[in-house]
């Protein structure tokens, strides 16, 4: 894997592992036009896992063609983030799994009504894989210094 902008490979792992945040994840449409999607991320083995229903259009689309690309990025100033093409595959037999990860990470426990929403269809999940090829990372802190 490549690795440009101004992180260390230690900085760009312990950005993903702290933020909260959703990932936007781009992927190429069946018209040609590309899709995007946010989805709830753990970053495992130097890839970006989430999950979805195997229904869901993204899962279709990254079925058809797993090139894609990425950004993690939060909302507030300073800028800050990471993105870079990818390529993403569904694993149906780690769902389940994920999905608990992520409901773990982003609610903090299974007892709400949120969390009891997704755990009742998770026969139905798959998990996405997304292997970034390069990680591009950015950070305007000091340049926004006095803007923020």
């Amino acid at each position: 894997m490549k690795y440009k902008g101004p992180w260390s490979t230690e900085q760009i792992e312990d950005f993903l592992r702290a933020n909260r945040i959703p990932v936007r994840l781009a992927c190429n449409g069946a018209s040609g036009h590309p899709v995007l999607v946010s989805l709830w991320f753990i970053a495992l083995d130097d890839k970006l896992w989430c999950a979805t229903p195997r229904t869901a259009r993204v899962a279709s689309i990254l079925a058809r063609d797993p090139r894609c690309a990425f950004e993690v990025s939060v909302e507030k100033p300073p800028y800050c983030g990471v993105r870079g093409p990818a390529l993403a595959t569904l694993h149906d037999d780690r769902g389940e799994e994920i999905l608990h990860l992520l409901i773990d990470r982003y609610l903090g426990n299974a007892t709400s009504r949120l969390a009891r929403f997704l755990l009742a269809r998770v026969e139905s999940e798959t998990a996405i894989a997304i292997e970034p090829q390069t990680l591009v990372s950015w950070d305007y802190e000091e340049r926004m210094a006095d803007a923020v």
